[in-house]
């Protein structure tokens, strides 16, 4: 599939409004079934990744995951280019807003050519699978200094017929107020934008910020792949 065409098909003056009014926005579809089918089949093959999380033994929820290793797969290093060169002039204004002094480069390598500077090498893609009884509790994806403020993630299985329940679920914390839901459904091959940790809220004195952090409700039934693509690398 033509990953370039995928992003520019996205209605990027619709989603980076959505995204700033509410830290979350669906993009449409990215990927077509067969694409995620092939993105799923991956998950057993181990050359592919660097290394495996059993959310149990950390506290993060029940399930797993996966964080690719270098090359990436073809289309998910596509869509992290594109997406980020897309994303960046929005990022830096959402920085600027907060009085952040951090400026990104318009292109991807540069700006992992940053973050490898300061350590944080590792590629942070990753695949996550969730079986029946399955979540994941809030959290942000925070892996060191360097820290690009939107990521993306991708269902890769058909809601209702593969599983039931499993909603992607934003929470937005605000100063001397009580915490905000949003719970976003998608489709298979469809993708979500959303705020990684802090982000800028319009209010009646102007800008402050507040707190995002996402997450995914209990899988009723079935079984539930998601590719998660964070533009910053890991130490």
């Amino acid at each position: 599939m033509n990953v370039q065409d995928a992003v520019s098909r996205v209605n990027w003056e619709a989603v980076l409004g959505d995204l700033d009014e509410f830290g979350v926005a669906p993009v449409g579809q990215l990927l077509d079934s067969q694409t995620c089918l092939e993105l799923r089949n991956l998950y057993d093959q181990d050359a592919h990744f660097r290394s495996r999380i059993v959310m149990q033994r950390h506290g993060f929820g029940s399930g797993e995951y996966k964080y690719f290793a270098n090359p990436l797969p073809q289309v998910i290093a596509g869509l992290r280019h594109g997406f980020y060169e897309r994303l960046a002039p929005f990022a830096n204004g959402w920085n600027e807003r907060m009085g952040l002094d951090r400026c990104y480069p318009p292109e991807l390598d540069s700006f992992l050519a940053e973050c490898h500077g300061d350590g944080q090498t590792k590629p942070t893609p990753l695949l996550l699978k969730y079986g029946a009884g399955d979540y994941n509790c809030l959290h942000q994806d925070v892996y060191g200094a360097h820290l690009f403020p939107v990521q993306l993630v991708i269902l890769l299985s058909e809601p209702k017929t593969e599983f039931e329940g499993g909603e992607f679920v934003m929470t937005e914390q605000r100063p001397r107020m009580q915490s905000r839901a949003e719970v976003v459904s998608l489709g298979i091959g469809h993708g979500a934008l959303f705020a990684v940790n802090d982000r800028p809220k319009a209010g009646s004195r102007g800008d402050y910020r507040v707190k995002m952090r996402h997450g995914v409700s209990r899988i009723r039934s079935g079984e539930r792949f998601t590719l998660g693509i964070i533009f910053h690398d890991a130490k």
